[in-house]
Order: C-alpha cells, then sequence, then structure tokens
C-alpha cells in the first residue's frame, strides 16, 4: 500500500548522477533532463565524463557524473553545487561529496559497498558507518539488490539485470520530484525495441524504482518545480554540439551552400561530425579524414569548389590546422574552423573544459595572418555562433575561427526554435562573368574589401592559387617587397572593416552608475549572468558585458572600458584577453583565472565582485 506522503514546493532543485563509467549515469541524466523539459522548467546541465577510456570498474578514474539544474524561473549555470548526489558505488560518493552543500541529500546504492569496492576507491572504513556523512541527509537504497528482484523471470543474465540499474535509480528520482514516467518508457520502448529482453528489463527497473518511492517509508516528500515563464513558442532541450551543428545546416539553408565537413576524430569535439552525418538531406557531406590536417586541406578545397567548407577540432588539432588555416588567409576563401577547447596544453584533460585557445586563434599562425574569431557563450548560443561565423566568412572572403568549449558543446539547456524565415539571409554572390577589361582579376575588391569567389569550370575565371604572395588585383605570384607588404595591410584591413558589421559592445547596467564592469567572452557567460543578480540583488551596483567577437573587437570596446573605474575580466584561462584589452586600449583590466578543467562558478563571481565592491 502507498504511503501518503507531502509534497514540497521548490523554486529550484541541482541534482547530480554519480557512478562507474559502466553505470549509465549519462543516459540516466539525459533522460531525467528529457522530462524535465517536457514539464517546461528552466534548465541547464553539466556532464563530466572521465577521460580514461576503460578505468577499472570501481576507481576514481572511472567515476561518471551527470548534474542538472532545474527551476521555476529563469537560471544561467548547473549550479554550483547539487542538492541531491546520487552516489553508485563508493568511488561516485568520494570523486563527489566535496561538492554537495551542506546538509544536502545524498542517496546511495548500499549494495555497492562492499569491502571489494571500498578497497577500490581508497576508503579505510565504510562511510555508511563512521560517521563521515553526519552533516548529510543519507538515503541507503538496495538499487542492485531490487532492480534483481524486479527483473525476476525475464530471460537475461545476471550481469545484464544489474546493468539495469541505473533506471532504477531513474525511477526513483522520477518519482521524487514528479517528473513525467511516459516520456522515459516511451523512449525505453523505442531504444531497446530491438532487444525485447532488455527492453522489459530496463522498464521493471525504472518501474521498481517509482514504485520503490511512493511505498517505502524511508522518503517522506515528494518534491515540486513548476514551470518556469517563457516566451511563446516551440522549445527543445538541446546540447551545444547540436546547436552548432544545426546553426551550420542553417547556414547552408540560407546560403544555398552545401556543406563539406571534414575532421578527425577528438574528444570533445567529435560529437560535432557525429551529429551532421546525420543530416544528409539538407546536403551535409562529411569526412572523418585520416588526420587533421588531411580535414583542414579538405574543407579548404571544398570551399575552392564553392561549397561551405567547415572543418572542426580541439586544441590539439587546432595546432596542426594552422599552416592550412594560414594558406586560407592567403586564398582568402570562406572557410570556418570550430574549436572545441579543452583542458591542455598537449593531450591535457581531454575531457575537461578550458578556454585558452585564444591566443592560439588569434596569432597561433606565423607571418601576419590575420582573421575573424567568434566566440559561442551558451549551449543555445551556439546556433547562432555557427549562423555569425559563415556569415562572416562568405560575406569578407576569410576563414573564421569558431570558439565553444567542452563544457558549452555537452551542456544543454531548453532552446526557442526559430522560424526559418527569420534568421539571415547569406550571400555567396559567386562570380559568374570577368570583371576588367583586360581579363578576370582575382583580387579585384568590392565594398567589403573582399575579393570574387570564383568557381572552378567558371568560362574565363580561371585563376592561380597557392600559398606563394599574390600580386595585388592580378592574383600573379610576386616577390614584389612593396606589394607584400600592400598585401598585407589590405588582408589586415579587410578583418577590421569587419567591425563596422558587428554590433557594438551591449553593455548592462540598469542604474547607469555602476563603477565596476565585469567583462566575459565564451562559457562565462551563465556564472557571469547568475553573479551580477547576486551582487544586484543584495543592493549593489554592478555593469555587465559579454563579447562574442573577439576579432575585430566591437567599435565602441574602447569607449566602454574607459568608462569604469575598475574592470574585472574572469577567464578559464591564465588571463589571455584581459592581456589583449591591456595592451590595446591601456586599462587596467583586472584578471580572475580558472583552469581547474571545471567551469567557473557563479558563487566565484558573486565573492569577485562584493570583494572588490567593498
Amino acid at each position: 500500500m502507498a504511503v501518503t506522503k507531502t509534497a514540497l514546493g521548490l523554486e529550484r532543485a541541482v541534482v547530480r548522477f554519480a557512478g562507474d563509467s559502466g553505470d549509465g549515469m549519462q543516459l540516466t541524466g539525459d533522460r531525467f533532463t528529457s522530462a524535465t523539459a517536457v514539464l517546461g522548467n528552466d534548465l541547464a546541465t553539466l556532464p563530466d565524463f572521465p577521460a580514461e577510456i576503460r578505468a577499472p570498474a570501481g576507481t576514481l578514474a572511472g567515476v561518471s557524473a551527470f548534474q542538472i539544474h532545474f527551476a521555476a524561473r529563469d537560471i544561467a549555470t548547473p549550479g554550483d553545487q547539487p542538492n541531491v548526489l546520487v552516489a553508485m558505488n563508493p568511488a561516485a560518493l568520494k570523486t563527489n561529496l566535496r561538492d554537495l552543500e551542506k546538509g544536502g541529500m545524498v542517496i546511495v546504492n548500499e549494495d555497492a559497498f562492499i569491502d571489494r569496492n571500498l578497497e577500490k576507491a581508497g576508503y579505510e572504513a565504510d562511510p555508511l558507518g563512521d560517521g563521515s556523512l553526519d552533516g548529510y541527509q543519507v538515503y541507503r537504497v538496495p538499487m542492485t539488490s531490487i532492480t534483481l528482484r524486479a527483473t525476476e523471470g525475464i530471460a537475461i543474465t545476471k550481469k545484464e539485470a544489474e546493468r539495469s540499474k541505473n533506471f532504477f535509480a531513474l525511477g526513483l528520482l522520477s518519482w521524487m520530484y514528479g517528473r513525467p514516467t511516459d516520456v522515459t518508457t516511451n523512449w525505453i520502448e523505442k531504444k531497446f525495441g530491438a532487444k525485447p529482453m532488455i527492453l522489459e528489463a530496463n522498464l521493471a527497473a525504472f518501474k521498481a524504482g517509482y514504485n520503490f518511492g511512493e511505498t517505502t517509508e524511508l522518503f517522506a516528500h515528494t518534491y515540486e518545480v513548476k514551470p518556469a515563464p517563457a516566451r511563446p513558442g516551440t522549445y527543445r532541450n538541446i546540447s551545444g554540439s547540436t546547436a552548432l551543428a544545426w546553426g551550420l545546416v542553417a547556414a547552408s539553408v540560407r546560403s544555398g551552400l552545401p556543406i563539406f565537413y571534414a575532421s578527425y576524430p577528438i574528444t570533445p569535439a567529435s560529437e560535432l561530425l557525429h551529429e551532421l552525418s546525420r543530416h544528409k538531406n539538407p546536403g551535409v557531406r562529411t569526412l572523418q579524414a585520416e588526420d587533421e590536417i588531411a580535414a583542414a586541406n579538405a574543407a579548404l578545397g571544398s570551399a575552392f569548389g564553392g561549397h561551405l567548407g567547415v572543418t572542426g577540432t580541439s586544441g590539439p588539432g587546432l595546432d596542426l590546422k594552422q599552416e592550412t588555416i594560414g594558406l586560407a588567409v592567403m586564398l582568402e576563401l570562406p572557410m570556418v574552423i570550430v574549436d572545441v577547447q579543452r583542458s591542455g596544453p598537449s593531450t591535457g584533460m581531454p575531457t575537461k573544459t578550458e578556454a585558452a585557445d585564444l591566443l592560439a586563434a588569434l596569432y597561433g599562425r606565423h607571418g601576419e595572418s590575420p582573421l575573424p574569431v567568434v566566440a559561442a557563450y551558451t549551449p543555445a548560443h551556439c546556433f547562432d555562433a555557427a549562423l555569425e561565423a559563415v556569415r562572416i566568412a562568405v560575406k569578407y572572403r576569410t576563414p573564421v575561427i569558431l570558439l565553444s568549449d567542452t563544457f558549452l558543446t555537452n551542456s544543454s539547456e531548453p532552446w526557442l526554435i526559430p522560424a526559418i524565415e527569420d534568421l539571415p539571409t547569406i550571400d555567396p554572390h559567386f562570380a559568374t562573368q570577368v570583371n576588367h577589361d583586360d581579363g578576370f582579376r582575382p583580387y579585384l575588391r568590392d565594398e567589403n574589401m573582399a575579393r570574387p569567389w570564383a568557381t572552378p569550370g567558371t568560362p574565363g575565371l580561371e585563376h592561380r592559387v597557392g600559398g606563394l604572395e599574390k600580386e595585388d588585383v592580378t592574383g600573379n605570384i610576386s616577390y614584389d617587397p612593396e606589394n607584400h607588404e600592400r598585401m598585407t595591410h589590405i588582408r589586415a584591413a579587410k578583418v577590421e572593416k569587419i567591425a563596422d558589421d558587428i554590433p557594438e559592445l551591449a553593455v548592462d547596467d540598469p542604474d547607469g552608475d555602476a563603477e565596476l564592469l565585469l567583462l566575459g567572452w565564451g562559457s562565462t557567460h551563465g556564472a557571469i549572468t547568475a553573479g551580477v543578480r547576486r551582487v544586484r540583488e543584495a543592493g549593489r551596483s554592478v555593469a555587465s558585458a559579454h563579447f562574442t567577437h573577439l576579432n575585430p573587437l566591437p567599435r565602441n570596446t574602447g569607449e566602454v572600458l574607459a568608462r569604469y573605474r575598475t574592470v574585472l575580466l574572469p577567464e578559464m584561462n591564465l588571463g589571455q584577453l584581459a592581456m589583449i584589452l591591456r595592451a590595446r586600449f591601456l586599462v587596467d583590466v583586472k584578471s580572475y583565472t580558472k583552469v581547474q578543467g571545471q567551469p567557473i562558478h557563479a558563487a566565484e563571481i558573486e565573492h569577485l565582485l562584493m570583494e572588490e565592491l567593498s
């Protein structure tokens, strides 16, 4: 018989699922997120993957986690600290307990707390009995054994039955927070339809977890988080990698250019290749190249052939692509290079986030080879950033580097699906006829300083391409010193001219009397937004601004910086943009830096601001 339980209303909740990399925590978190999105809560997620592909089961190195922050109001981050930690084994508890808020809820799979697993996790005593968890609300749930009982009679092995315990945890948390069950059961039926026994086991485990919550006396309450107010329209939950891929597809549709995407598998950029490979119908061609250099060369070659040439990678791959990117600068062809930044240098921490490739994007090539740099700042904004990168590349005939990062590409949030007709039109404006009395001039520029885009095979528009310096206007190979200097200045001026075609830096200063400006770029946007909100709620005045275009910078950047007594700039690097702003505008920009492989938290921004204001 079900136990009558009260429902407590919450404005927001932060839940983290953690377990071994084989426990299905990413799937569990993703399914909980989908059910949460259907309810209309605002949400933000933070998946956390282990770097080792096959770390020994039960060890600290193999722990995988997924955090979701959902609320009845607008939120900006996945949450600084979870309120609830679901730990599937001792290693998951040990690696994640330090992040749990004091007094928070710990739900553990007590079946996993055996001597062998405790030893693997480095525990000298069982934390469930040694008093070390006295400051938390601890709920011991025998998830594995209940799952095994729920799946009795199903023709699967014991190991296969145990693997369903993540669905037990999902069922329990779905009951606890009133998540709709049909969203999950429908997905299970679709996902495992070809494996009837596995399907039956997963459904049984999910229902067992839900029913356990209803019938046990262990939990006294359920929790209700009401839908968040939102603009009218159709929404879907979207990750940064999917949003970026869809932005490229939308740019293809709005420009009429078929996409050619070439890349070499690299964490965390590989998901972009996976997503684009699913969209062949809109004219998307994907190539898994033999290496990073080949991928960049293929993308540039496709641009020469009249396609939307795109290549994607992470930091180590960007290093390898730089020579080809320099060639694209010389050829003045439209090309987009997506860099999903990760913790470096070298292999670094390949599944952890960082934003330390800015200087490489701006100056990583030899010679004077400037190009535009655009940075996405939320998972949903990856869609808009992709459109903007393509627009600039096509209009100004230049390679563009689009910066994302591990946090953005893996995280997700609700996205208002735009109407295709509301997206900007991108006109490739191909050259179709001879543009000079003496024949075709491949470097005769238009009002944007862009040269003609003449595709191979167009009668009369044959011209040379290559990495040697070109003569101004004619495009002939030239070793003339004055011509080289002139062409160097022209290429730089073309990139600087883009500043006339991008929005000015927008400053959020509601009272108009702030003396402190908090700047940001990339995925610090959420933490900055939340931190600034907290400080203003405390009655303090602070202004904020966020860069999308990092080269060229918005026209009014210098004027904005000079307006404020104090300028703070948090970055997930050692102060790269701060160094650039100091050098260019002679303003004492103060840095706050973090390179721990984790995002900057709103609480860090709040503390930074309050310390400076006081």
